[in-house]
Order: structure tokens, then C-alpha cells, then sequence
């Protein structure tokens, strides 16, 4: 039976999965959810047996259901191959009493690869599915990763052209150079003067911007999305918490249904999103555990029930989490509301025009599987120095802020359920702040001698993806002011 996916918005706005995927955003500026979570078919036993690529078949057929089985297994198996350095595609490693579930091992070692190795494809079938003849151009704001990620996804991938737009001082020095250093005839980067809240307003006013659409339209364009507000990129994400749980089982350090707690670090909300989804098919799963930096609007929100984004936004140490504005919790705030897509509207509008909405206490009810708390830029560091002297494991900035808070969590509560914590990134994407981190002695070094230093010490090899952008050219240097995105966008497409 197919799965209709509906607007959070507008109840009336319905639409398969592949067009809910070509699409991105709904009409009005929601995001699609599936009418239900559909079930697991496979047992947690039979799990055990299958391969990444096989657990990825068992659940993206449950909500791609308008996909045949030949365009998903060929979709899967072209996005987890060889670009990942590790054949289990994610690697589950177990450090200082916690699972960490390795989610870098793609071609741009951050926890995006999962998602947007197979997104391309995915709209790219779907595109072929619903007769679409014009060329798809995909509008992303990034906040670090998902920029590369999608890039390096939808580089040279025919009938395509991908605009990545980045706060231009509010990501990483490694993060900027693969970026801008992106090849492929059909990517661009511009980094604007801004916040990431700032992109990704403008991205939305892009996409929901009518008179630009039927001008695109008419020139042979459509927009479509690779943030985790479209629905081909989230349910990817599903796929390695089921994988987490299974590899545990398998090695005999959980029993069958028995549950487990996870830790998410998260700005926008979709990667904990997906282990809610995960739970919702019937994975066993205990607690959520959303990790925050110091842009602690979901930590207030899971406290006091009230989503207020009008508050200083703090540049931190782990840039990829430096938002105000939680795209994905709309997903969650549309079910908890009773899947009422007038009632979510109204929260929304609420937040666009105060700045704030706040929840009902029957909905706040609905939220007791959650758990938030945050990490100081302080704690950030401690963790990782501390975990790397205790362990000789290396974090980077955003799982030391699910660990952080890991820890607060377990403090508080006494709770000793195993725990998986999602390691969104490898420590070279980060290297100057996990090294300052360390020891400040590093502070002096270059960004590359870092590198070089932080696999001495990790005994880790120096990734590709690394490698690569150590002499690359920059290929990409337009900035611009956020409220000229548009300009840019029509720039290049030449309308």
C-alpha cells in the first residue's frame, strides 16, 4: 500500500514519496511527514544477519513505497560503496562506558554522507518517475557539512545543478576548504554576510517565492532541497540507528528487545528526528537524549515547553549546531499536536512573527521520552581532553556535546541504560579546536600540521577527504550580503 505524505501545514497538500522528494518543501512553506510510521517488517533477530545496505532496503521500502524494488536496491547500493572507508558503513566502537556510532566514514567524514550519498539518486528516480523534464536546481543552506556533503553528492550528477550557500565566518577552516574547493560544473558556494539562521531564512524565501518559481519554470528549472527538510534525506537517517541496534545485538551487548537511549548532538533537529522515527517502527528505544551547545534552544524548549529563538545567536566550537531555527522539530511539533496541520500553522506563524511559539501541556505530555541539556564551550573542550587522556579516543567538537550532556544525563537521572551516542563528525574536520582542546600547546600550529599531529596522537590515518584539500585550488569565492541570495541564484541560472 503507498504511503501519502502530507503537508505539517495544510492537510489538503498530499503527495507520493517521489514527489515529496522533487519537491523538498511543501507549497506553503511546510515540511512533508508520512500520513503513519509504518512498522518494521523484519524481526530484530533477522537484523543481526543483514548487511548496512540490506537494513537500509528494510526500511526505506516501508516509506518509499512508490519506488519499485529494482530503483531502491539500485539506489542504495550506488550511494554505500566504495566512497565509504569502512565496509560496515557505520562503525559502532565502544568508549568510556557509551556505543559511539561512527557516522564519518563517507567522502566527507561528517554523519551528511549517510543521507546525501543516496539523496541524488533518489531524485534523480524521482524525477524520471514523474516525467519531470526540467533541470532540478538544489538550493541548500549549510551550517558546515551538509554543503560538502551535497556537493559532493550531486557533483556532475546529469540534469542537476546544486547552489550551497554558508555564513561566510561561521564555519571551520577545514569546513570553508571543501567547499570552496569543489569541483564539478554544476556546484556553487557562496558564503554569505550571516548567520546560518540567515541562510537558511533566505533558502525558504527562495523556495517559496511564487513569481520566481513560474520565471524558473518557464526557463526550464525547479527547485528542489538537500537539507534534512526533505523527506529523501531524512528517512536515510533512520536506517543506522536500526543498523546500531542490530550490530549490538549481533555481538551479544544487548539482548533482543531490549531497550537502548540515544544521544544526539543538534541544531536543526533531523538526525534525532530519525531515531524518534526509528522508535516509531518499533526499534527499542528508551530515552532521546537531545545534546545542545550554548544556542540552547532545544534544551529550553524540552524544559519549558515554549520554542523562543529570540535570544543572542554564539558563534561555538562546533559551528554545526549553531542555529536558532530547528527546521525539523516541525515534524515532531506537527504529531505531538495530533498530526493538526491548522494548529502546527498556527505555531509557525507564531514563530515567524513573535519569534516564539509555546505547546500545550497535553502535547508537552507527549514529550517524555525526550531529555535536553547543553554542553558550555568550556565543558565542549574538558570532554574531549578528557576522554582522549582517559581513553586515547579522539572526539570532535559536536560528539563531545553529546557526551557532555550524555554525562549530565546519566548524573542526573542514575540511569544506566546502554546508550548509543551519535558521532556526527571526525575530529579532522575540527582539528584546531580538538587539538586547542588537548593541550594549548597546538595553538601555534598550522591547519595541516594539525592534521598531521592529531593522527600521531589518535593513531588514526588522515582521511581522504582531507587529503584531498590540501593543495586543491579554490574554485568558489563569491560572498555576498542575505539578502541578496536571490540575486545570486538568478545569476547563475542566467533568468
Amino acid at each position: 500500500m503507498n504511503l501519502v505524505y502530507h503537508s505539517t501545514r495544510n492537510s489538503e497538500e498530499t503527495a507520493t514519496a517521489s514527489e515529496a522528494i522533487l519537491k523538498g518543501l511543501t507549497s506553503d512553506g511546510g515540511l512533508f511527514v508520512p500520513d503513519s510510521i509504518p512498522k518494521l517488517n523484519v524481526s530484530l533477530e533477522d537484523l543481526t544477519q543483514m548487511s548496512y545496505q540490506e537494513i537500509a532496503y528494510a526500511v526505506m521500502k516501508e516509506f518509499l513505497t512508490d519506488f519499485t524494488e529494482e530503483e531502491l536496491k539500485t539506489c542504495i547500493n550506488n550511494a554505500y560503496d566504495s566512497k565509504f572507508d569502512t565496509e560496515e558503513i557505520a562503525v559502532t566502537k565502544k568508549v568510556d562506558g557509551a556505543y559511539y556510532l561512527e557516522l564519518f566514514h563517507g567522502a566527507t567524514i561528517a554523519f551528511k554522507d549517510m543521507a546525501l550519498s543516496i539523496l541524488p539518486h533518489l531524485l534523480v528516480t524521482s524525477a524520471r518517475k514523474n516525467n519531470v523534464k526540467n533541470e532540478i536546481v538544489i538550493l541548500t543552506a549549510t551550517s558546515g557539512d551538509t554543503g560538502k556533503a551535497a556537493l559532493a553528492g550531486f557533483a556532475d550528477v546529469p540534469g542537476t545543478k546544486i547552489i550551497v550557500f554558508y555564513p561566510k565566518s561561521g564555519v571551520s577552516p577545514i569546513q570553508e576548504k571543501q567547499m570552496v574547493t569543489q569541483k564539478g560544473d554544476n556546484t556553487y558556494v557562496i558564503g554569505i554576510k550571516g548567520n546560518f539562521d540567515d541562510a537558511q531564512t533566505g533558502v525558504k524565501n527562495i523556495f517559496s517565492d511564487k513569481e520566481l518559481e513560474k520565471v524558473m519554470n518557464d526557463a526550464g528549472f525547479q527547485f528542489s532541497s538537500a537539507n534534512s527538510i526533505n523527506i529523501g534525506r531524512l528517512v536515510p537517517q533512520i536506517v543506522y540507528y536500526v543498523y546500531a541496534y542490530a550490530k549490538l545485538l549481533a555481538n551479544g551487548e544487548i539482548k533482543d528487545g531490549e531497550k537502548i537511549n540515544v544521544v544526539v548532538p543538534t541544531g536543526n533537529f533531523g538526525n534525532i528526528l530519525a531515531a524518534f522515527y526509528a522508535k516509531n517502527m518499533g526499534l527499542p528505544i528508551n530515552k532521546f537524549i537531545c545534546a545542545s551547545n550554548e544556542n540552547k534552544v532545544l534544551y529550553d524548549f524540552f524544559t519549558t515547553g515554549e520554542y523562543d529563538r529570540n535570544r543572542e545567536f554564539v558563534l561555538t566550537t562546533s559551528p554545526s549546531m549553531d542555529i536558532l531555527i530547528s527546521s525539523n522539530l516541525e515534524r515532531l511539533i506537527y504529531r505531538i499536536a495530533g498530526n493538526n496541520a491548522a494548529k502546527n500553522a498556527e505555531f509557525m506563524a507564531s514563530l515567524k512573527s513573535e519569534g516564539k511559539y509555546k505547546i500545550t501541556e497535553e502535547m508537552k505530555a507527549q514529550l517524555a521520552d525526550f531529555y535536553g541539556n547543553y554542553a558550555t564551550e568550556a565543558e565542549d573542550a574538558a570532554t574531549i581532553k578528557k576522554i582522549y587522556e582517559d581513553c586515547g579516543y579522539v572526539i570532535d567538537t559536536h560528539t563531545s556535546v553529546a557526551a557532555t550532556v550524555y554525562d549530565k544525563y546519566r548524573k542526573e537521572t542514575g540511569d544506566t541504560t546502554k546508550t548509543v551516542i551519535a558521532s556526527t563528525a571526525s575530529p579532522y574536520k575540527f582539528t584546531r579546536s580538538v587539538m586547542n582542546a588537548i593541550d594549548s600547546k597546538y595553538d601555534s600550529m598550522g591547519d595541516f600540521e594539525l592534521v598531521d599531529e592529531l593522527s600521531k596522537i589518535s593513531n588514526v590515518k588522515v582521511p581522504n577527504a582531507i587529503e584531498e584539500i590540501r593543495t586543491a585550488p579554490v574554485l568558489h569565492d563569491t560572498v555576498c550580503d542575505s539578502d541578496k541570495m536571490c540575486d545570486e541564484v538568478k545569476k547563475i541560472l542566467g533568468i
